[in-house]
């Protein structure tokens, strides 16, 4: 069991070296979008243009051996156009199904919250379910199956706003900003001259769900659920849970999915790190990524410019850890 862990830490850190190779002072992003492939979920990345987004997504297909496909969000975007529709074949008397960019492995969302709600959920439909359903076939998606959505957080202005519940299906959410004055050298001198850098693939599909298998094995102890939860319930029913001066800016807490999402991306961190069980520091290390757009802040908070991370960071500090 530890020679299989050993194995597939060393597999997943060629695939961050790999990536590397191409993204510039965006190691954080990488191993996050790398965490949710491994553990089966999707990522909503909140970030300015010109971040590399679209190349990190892309990156990460190219060392992992994965198609990829990407969607540009707009306010006249159909769900047909996404998922695929009928068509029909008069030389055959019959409809044809043409599938949608959805159809892929990795799928690069851009700028979600410039489709309207008939989109949106098409989209997050596929994400929950795994299937599309186009006429009366349905079709499963093949795994792994990734999303990643991006939406811009400054300009707002003809924007359709992801819903709580929708938003709670996503399994991270991340937030870059622009990388270093000295990062930004190494990128200007990468472009000046022309480096053209072609990335090799590390591992296989068939690697990917082989380290969904190994999760499955790493040991948690009991008090790692326990502690789990009193970090869940913190932001639930803050007064009960000792949090008595937070309870004015919280609205509503994270849902029972975060709480699986916890247990399941900190074995995914033990993983990384070729342990073969959880520690507290894993949860911790991955528990702002999973429960910033959880929690739903009231108007006091916002007026006196309390985030969610702030939220967050006092309850960490303060529950007990096992």
């Amino acid at each position: 069991m530890e020679t299989q862990i050993k194995q597939d830490a060393q597999k997943i850190e060629r695939v961050l070296t790999e990536m590397g190779r191409v993204l510039v002072g965006q190691s954080a992003v990488t191993k996050r979008l790398m965490m949710a492939m491994i553990s089966g979920g999707h990522v909503l990345l909140e970030g300015l243009p010109g971040l590399a987004k679209t190349t990190s997504i892309k990156s990460l297909g190219q060392v992992c051996s994965l198609n990829f496909k990407r969607i540009q969000f707009t306010p006249d975007l159909l769900p047909a156009d996404l998922i695929g529709t009928q068509i029909y074949d008069p030389r055959n008397a019959e409809f044809k199904v043409r599938k949608g960019p959805v159809f892929a492995h990795l799928v690069l969302a851009d700028e979600i919250n410039r489709a309207p709600a008939k989109v949106q959920s098409a989209l997050l439909e596929a994400m929950e379910e795994r299937q599309v359903t186009i006429g009366d076939q349905t079709w499963a998606l093949d795994e792994p199956f990734l999303v990643m959505a991006t939406q811009n957080p400054v300009e707002q202005e003809g924007t359709y706003p992801l819903p709580e519940a929708q938003i709670d299906r996503f399994l991270f959410k991340l937030k870059i900003t622009y990388t270093s004055a000295e990062d930004e050298v190494e990128i200007i001198k990468r472009v000046a001259n022309r480096q053209d850098i072609e990335l090799q693939k590390v591992i296989t599909r068939q690697d990917i769900i082989g380290m969904r298998e190994t999760l499955d094995k790493i040991y948690v102890s009991e008090k790692i659920p326990h502690y789990i939860v009193n970090i869940v319930y913190a932001t639930r029913a803050p007064k009960e849970r000792g949090f008595a001066d937070l309870a004015q800016f919280i609205e509503y807490g994270a849902s029972p999915r975060s709480s699986i999402h916890l247990d399941r991306v900190a074995r995914v961190n033990a993983l990384f790190e070729g342990r073969a069980f959880v520690t507290p520091q894993d949860i911790k290390d991955i528990c702002m990524d999973i429960l910033r757009h959880r929690v739903k802040l009231t108007y006091e908070a916002e007026a006196e410019n309390i985030k969610p991370e702030d939220i967050i960071s006092k309850i960490l500090d303060r529950v007990d850890v096992p």
